[in-house]
């Protein structure tokens, strides 16, 4: 599966959009279930941008969220499609 993530929608500094990108695409890379890789970037997330992440990971959902301003992103690696965003 191709770890290059491709952006759909955002509401993101680039920075944090890299961020977001290169975790996600490790969390990939290292896990298969998309719970687990959920679990491992909303972890991350939380870690090292603070509370509270968001994070859904699948190949089908649908969604209609509330987030911060300038915490939203929306992409795709491989069949994979990720929801992620922060809420005050």
């Amino acid at each position: 599966m191709s770890s290059e993530p491709i952006l759909k929608a955002s509401d993101i500094s680039p920075e944090l959009k890299n961020a977001v990108f290169e975790i996600s695409a490790k969390a990939v890379r290292e896990f298969s279930l998309e719970r687990e890789i959920a679990g491992v970037v909303k972890k991350e997330l939380d870690l090292k941008h603070g509370n509270t992440w968001h994070v859904i990971v699948g190949k089908s959902f649908g969604s209609y969220v509330t987030h911060e301003k300038g915490h939203f992103v929306y992409f795709y690696i491989g069949p994979l499609a990720f929801l992620v965003f922060k809420t005050a």
